[in-house]
């Protein structure tokens, strides 16, 4: 495993839906978006596990909230990753490896190209901890 970047860390829907939601976690996301805001630390977030957050958001609120959320979601000092075909790849492959939702296998994969730590509180996870580092939020 590589040693991450202090100031680089991808997040996972886990951790933006927590945020959102005001669930356990969100203190210590309000905390690294502090840091970026202050580009003291760097954050980055699939385009995939963006698309997670909202269609669970509309699933839950419907699509006039998931807008709202998605503007919200826009004004966060996030850095969005769009997929390209290396990213794709390696999320194929960390799929075909691990039992684990797609969507995860793209902000692993995306920690990996970034040499970040995810944050998360999904206990997928747990398994690809000799890939990544990964910083649990509490459930």
């Amino acid at each position: 495993m590589k040693t991450p970047v202090p100031e680089n860390y991808v997040f996972d829907s886990f951790a933006l839906l927590a945020y959102l939601e005001d669930e356990a976690g969100a203190t210590r996301i309000e905390a690294l978006l502090e840091q970026a805001r202050k580009e003291t630390t760097q954050i980055w977030m699939s385009v995939v596990n963006l698309g997670e957050v909202l269609y669970i958001i509309e699933r839950k609120q419907g699509l006039p909230q998931s807008r709202q959320v998605l503007a919200a979601i826009e004004q966060l000092p996030l850095i969005f990753v769009e997929v390209d075909r290396g990213l794709a790849l390696s999320a194929a492959h960390i799929k075909a490896t691990f039992p684990l939702a797609y969507a995860d296998a793209f902000a692993i994969a995306l920690a990996q190209q970034k040499n970040a730590c995810v944050v998360t509180g999904d206990k997928e996870f747990e398994q690809v901890e000799s890939l990544i580092a990964v910083e649990w939020l509490s459930r």
